[in-house]
């Protein structure tokens, strides 16, 4: 099992992004300790040099962890086919106690990767590394979280056996079913469609006020995960069954499929690019008064709080497309 090739490409991938970012650790945590751009000693300039490797070194774990997340919802629902019970990736992901905490952990990582190279790209744009401190702490962070995803998928895939009988997408995601897929399900479609294009305004107004006012970029940010996580359950909650026509199918990965246009991944490509331009947003707003940044920085932040309403925008588009394009109604 552990031979398949896309998981020898997660495995040997993680394990090398793993190795670099305890490298990169190493190098933040002498950075942080002995930082002082008024020196010219020769420390301070190898602290310099070392900090263009570190940054490196980053940016290609970073873009790692955000590939790898489709990467291995990807894997999981091509696996499908080899476990008992199994229709998509929902059942694969429960072939072992490690399945789904590890998907939860890649999605961290990504986000989290994500909101670590807007900061990395503003800070190489100042002219006296204005964001070295906070970036290479936002770095020591996120590590943990992209090691500890390194273990949980090793695990997971480390126990795959084909002979174990799972559980299929639509007894996991039920109203029936007393774990979180199945309080997911349970949701309203009712409060949840309020709940879904009132996230969306709600960020829709905050860029708004942000772009007119330039404050309030932390309500951006907040507004983007709100949006994030409300789009995440609606998906679950009423959208998914607009695009199976079934009342009763909830499931968020047979929509990755081929039978269904594989519509899931721009879905996800854009809730994951809107959460991550909206962080950046409130991660870069308690800068805006750094002088190396004045000429930048306003650019980089009104180009993030644009892309961000216009990613969960287009989701709502697309999501309500797919809700109008059918003669399937709920309720009937």
């Amino acid at each position: 099992m552990i031979l398949h090739a896309p998981i020898l490409a997660l495995l040997v991938g993680s394990l090398l992004i793993g190795f670099l970012l305890l490298l990169a650790s190493w190098h933040a945590l002498r950075i942080l300790r002995h930082w002082n751009l008024g020196s010219g000693s020769e420390l301070q300039l190898a602290l310099e040099r070392r900090t263009y490797l570190v940054s490196t070194v980053m940016s290609y774990a970073c873009a790692f962890q955000l590939v790898s997340l489709f990467l291995f919802v990807y894997t999981a629902d091509e696996l499908a086919p080899l476990f008992v019970g199994a229709m998509c990736a929902a059942g694969t992901l429960a072939v072992n106690p490690y399945g789904y905490p590890a998907l939860l952990l890649k999605l961290a990582s990504a986000v989290l990767a994500g909101a670590w190279l807007v900061v990395n790209h503003i800070d190489t744009r100042g002219r006296d590394y204005p964001l070295i401190r906070p970036k290479y702490v936002g770095l020591l962070a996120i590590a943990p979280v992209m090691l500890a995803e390194t273990v949980v998928q090793t695990a997971y895939f480390g126990g795959l056996r084909a002979d174990v009988i799972t559980s299929c997408c639509g007894s996991l995601f039920s109203a029936g079913n007393s774990g979180i897929a199945g309080e997911l399900a349970g949701l309203p479609a009712g409060p949840m469609r309020v709940a879904f294009y009132g996230a969306v305004a709600a960020l829709l107004l905050a860029v708004a006020w942000f772009l007119r006012f330039g404050s309030g970029g932390a309500l951006v940010a907040g507004c983007s995960v709100a949006a994030f996580v409300v789009s995440l359950a609606a998906i679950v909650s009423f959208i998914s069954l607009y695009i199976y026509e079934l009342p009763t199918h909830h499931c968020p990965f047979c929509i990755l499929q081929k039978e269904y246009h594989f519509i899931g991944y721009p879905m996800y490509a854009l809730l994951l690019t809107g959460v991550i331009a909206g962080l950046g947003v409130g991660l870069l707003h308690p800068w805006r008064a750094t002088a190396s940044l004045a000429a930048v920085l306003p650019q980089v932040m009104r180009r993030l709080s644009l892309t961000a309403v216009a990613a969960f925008g287009a989701f709502a588009a697309l999501s309500t497309y797919v809700m109008l394009a059918t003669s399937f109604r709920l309720g009937g």
